[in-house]
């Protein structure tokens, strides 16, 4: 009897769907596909990293492994360049894919300069942004 219990168990484990384990998701609930980029800290200075692209009600593991720093930073964009998620906090991009380590004299080194937002984790391992529909 135990061994029918068991193999049912393990079957309802099985089809269940995975729980993702990211370690800083950005959830799109915004009528916009999304262009995302990221900021994290590193070795005392701050790595950008994009682009992710979200569809509407579509969420993207931007950290994959458990949070270390309690400060992340973020932008995004739609598809038009209109900026979505911008801040004060000056960070490096470029147009297509990208890693940048050094964050000075981004428009002197051919990088595009954009306003990342901070996002406080408050020391959690696991965060997740939700882009809402702007209002109108």
């Amino acid at each position: 009897m135990w061994i029918i219990r068991a193999a049912l168990a393990a079957t309802l484990l099985l089809s269940l769907p995975a729980v993702a384990k990211a370690g800083l998701r950005l959830c799109n609930q915004s009528y916009d596909v999304l262009n995302v980029a990221i900021g994290v800290p590193q070795d005392q200075q701050t790595v950008t990293r994009g682009w992710w692209r979200v569809a509407p009600n579509q969420c993207a593991n931007l950290v994959r492994d458990r949070l270390q720093s309690r400060l992340y930073y973020v932008f995004a964009a739609d598809v038009f360049g209109n900026e979505v998620l911008s801040g004060s906090i000056p960070f490096c991009v470029a147009p297509r894919r990208f890693e940048i380590d050094s964050q000075q004299d981004c428009l002197l080194r051919g990088f595009l300069d954009a306003r990342f937002i901070e996002v406080d984790t408050q020391e959690q391992t696991n965060w997740t942004i939700f882009v809402t529909p702007r209002p109108e």
